[in-house]
């Protein structure tokens, strides 16, 4: 409750004000000429305008509301190393209490975690605070308390930028001398042709060290896992490693430095790198034996990806017939056996037989100079018909020692329905292919199919029982695979509604020419929203548990679940950023969260040097609490105080008290309307005539 005084003139003010003039020239004259009674009648005339003025005494009924502090814990990740994490937790607790004991304080409170920096934009305390104190007039804020490493991203310039005029405090966990090594991806490509070395640039930076120039180091460069090479870099120079782009899609690659003695933190020494690779043209040479109704399935399928540079020689005038015309005459052109499957072998990507048998064609040194083509890495496909059953068969040549498939001599022409077979059903050729989950497969059927015992590799559909239809097989470095019916063109043609022509065998070619998101056994890291997706491709039937290490070094054992397409996954949220890695014990797959180079851990020494001048400005203190060695907790006393320009001293700190209220109500007591003013007038004025009859 308080008192003041107010006027509310009877009559407009500038009225009042010419009044007053005029009164105060009368009772000067009055003075001036030594007019008996005049001191009366300058009261009466002065009580005459005061009356005018209207004055009141006022009682206004006020309720004072607290004030706000804020307090910020900082549990980013660089808050995680060392012992930071527990001072902060003790802190926090001390300082919650002491807070929550003083009256008149509205204490509320901010945690700053990973989730708040997806970003990639380090740690923002500031704008947290800004959104936390939205609703709350800048008159009533007392303060705010900031538990942190020091490693603040949005500090305001200036305390006009701040938007209210409270204390700033600091406290500053982590110790004095901390020093750090960490690895920076200064330029990368982001795709490569494949086959081609790109170049990425690296810098190794150390902080806090006597000698941050020269020293040198030794990086090691993996690929997917896989160590590529080791090669010394020096400290605060730029240095270029070579890498290879082996495969289309993405190929990742990590840059790990070796740790600096008694550094802060070994987790920042590690980058990663992926980039794109592009293959230039996937080149298929197609061969076929002789004109057929399914020879333009091949071509077509082919034709139709712009990925696919297609070469398609069809044998039409095989060597033995001689019917007498002369070449010139002829419009076919001689085979180019010896430049395709000598000279150039190594340039294509794929090599497809289709119907193809020995006619005198090829002679069995370039069938022994296939078989070396896929154990070097190459790959074959055999579109086998009647021809894949007979004497001249091309199983029967040298090329026969890497194939899959060995025919009994048998050809079976009846209708059956081709179907995924049980592993088939993992594989991810055949994994989800349409229709193929319907019992008979929702697609037409097929009428010819060549007798055959596999002698390696995996059958992954089948007809007739149990017999293979579809068997892919790896040789060394390159890949087999050979379909034991040439009847898909029925599918191409829609008989009888078609079928999946064009996703069975473009996933075969693909897996052929080694795309890697059609590896059988495989591992992979991927990042939907806030949720990271840990996938196992394999087939097998059951998986081990999956160890996944986060970007601050703590560990999580997944247990995977198989979904309704045959892979074993698990999600879990992405808290931190940087670099996870996850790994089956023979698999590893890595991914980087958020940017290549997050500020959280490019910046981890703990200093007050950020946040010092902001404090000064507002009157507040930035503390370490750790003690020298970083560990003994050291919290100051917080007061609460009267508006100042200092709000800290030894071993305390203070708040703005505010003195922020809320009017509940107003009485005004006027002076001299009324009975008391009448009165008061009329006595004057009588007293005045009543000296001036004597």
């Amino acid at each position: 409750m308080t008192w003041s005084l107010s006027i509310d003139p009877l009559l407009p003010l500038p009225a009042v004000i010419v009044l007053s003039v005029i009164i105060a020239l009368t009772c000067a004259y009055l003075f001036y000429v030594s007019m008996r009674g005049a001191s009366l009648r300058a009261l009466a005339l002065a009580l005459l305008v005061i009356a005018l003025l209207n004055p009141a005494v006022l009682r206004e009924d006020r309720e004072y509301l607290p004030s706000t502090v804020v307090l910020v814990t900082d549990n980013s990740q660089s808050q995680q190393l060392e012992d930071r994490a527990d001072l902060t937790r003790a802190a926090r607790d001390n300082l919650t209490a002491q807070l929550q004991s003083l009256e008149g304080i509205d204490l509320r409170q901010v945690e700053l975690s990973e989730a708040d920096m997806e970003s990639g934009d380090g740690t923002r305390a500031f704008t947290a605070i800004a959104n936390e104190l939205a609703d709350v007039p800048p008159e009533r804020i007392a303060g705010a308390v900031i538990i942190t490493d020091g490693q603040i991203h949005d500090v305001p310039q200036s305390i006009e930028k701040l938007g209210f005029t409270a204390p700033i405090h600091a406290l500053i966990t982590g110790r004095e001398g901390e020093y750090d090594r960490r690895l920076k991806v200064a330029k990368a490509p982001r795709f490569g042709l494949v086959g081609s070395t790109q170049v990425v640039q690296l810098e190794m930076i150390e902080e806090g060290t006597s000698q941050p120039l020269g020293n040198r180091a030794e990086v090691t460069v993996r690929r997917n896992g896989d160590i590529l090479s080791k090669q010394l870099i020096a400290s605060g120079y730029p240095a270029e490693i070579a890498v290879e782009i082996e495969h289309g899609g993405q190929n990742i690659y990590e840059f790990e430095v070796e740790a600096l003695e008694g550094e802060l933190t070994p987790l920042n020494n590690r980058a990663l790198v992926t980039i794109d690779g592009i293959r230039e043209n996937l080149r298929v040479l197609l061969v076929s034996g002789s004109p057929h109704a399914g020879e333009r399935a091949w071509r077509n399928l082919l034709k139709s990806d712009a990925s696919v540079d297609l070469v398609h020689f069809t044998i039409l005038r095989p060597p033995e017939k001689q019917d007498g015309t002369p070449i010139n005459q002829l419009s076919l052109i001689a085979f180019p056996t010896r430049e395709l499957f000598s000279v150039k072998i190594d340039e294509f990507d794929l090599i497809i037989f289709d119907r193809y048998e020995r006619r005198g064609v090829l002679p069995l040194l370039y069938f022994d100079n296939i078989a070396r083509y896929v154990t070097d890495g190459g790959a074959v496909l055999i579109a086998g018909g009647p021809d894949y059953a007979e004497a001249n068969s091309i199983f029967r040549t040298p090329l026969g020692r890497v194939l899959p498939a060995a025919p009994s001599g048998k050809i079976f022409e009846e209708p059956f329905y081709a179907k995924v077979s049980e592993l088939g059903m993992r594989h991810p050729v055949t994994r989800e292919l349409p229709g193929a989950d319907q019992s008979p497969p929702q697609w037409a059927k097929w009428y010819r199919l060549v007798d055959a015992k596999v002698q390696q590799g995996q059958p992954i559909m089948t007809a007739l029982g149990d017999k293979p239809l579809l068997v892919l097989s790896r040789v060394g470095k390159g890949r087999v695979a050979t379909l034991l019916s040439d009847h898909v063109w029925l599918w191409a043609r829609g008989y009888e509604g078609g079928g999946p022509h064009v996703p069975l065998l473009r996933r075969l070619a693909h897996w052929l020419m080694k795309e890697p998101d059609l590896e059988e056994e495989a591992l992979r890291l991927s990042l939907r929203g806030t949720s990271l997706i840990t996938e196992r491709q394999t087939l097998t039937t059951i998986v081990d548990p999956i160890t996944l290490t986060t970007p601050s070094g703590k560990t999580e054992k997944l247990e995977l679940e198989k979904d309704a397409s045959g892979l074993w996954t698990a999600a879990v949220k992405a808290k931190e950023l940087g670099l996870y890695s996850a790994s089956d014990g023979a698999h590893t797959a890595l991914i980087n969260v958020g940017p290549p180079n997050p500020r959280e851990f490019l910046e981890v020494i703990s200093t007050p040097e950020k946040l010092k001048d902001l404090s000064e400005q507002t009157g507040g203190a930035v503390l370490r609490i750790g003690g020298d060695d970083g560990e003994n907790l050291s919290v100051p006393n917080i007061i609460a105080q009267q508006a100042t320009t200092k709000y800290h001293g030894n071993g305390w700190i203070g708040v703005k008290r505010t003195d922020a209220s809320i009017l509940n109500g107003i009485d005004r007591y006027p002076l001299l309307i009324g009975f008391l003013g009448l009165a008061l007038l009329l006595g004057l004025f009588s007293f005045t005539w009543y000296r001036e009859g004597h």
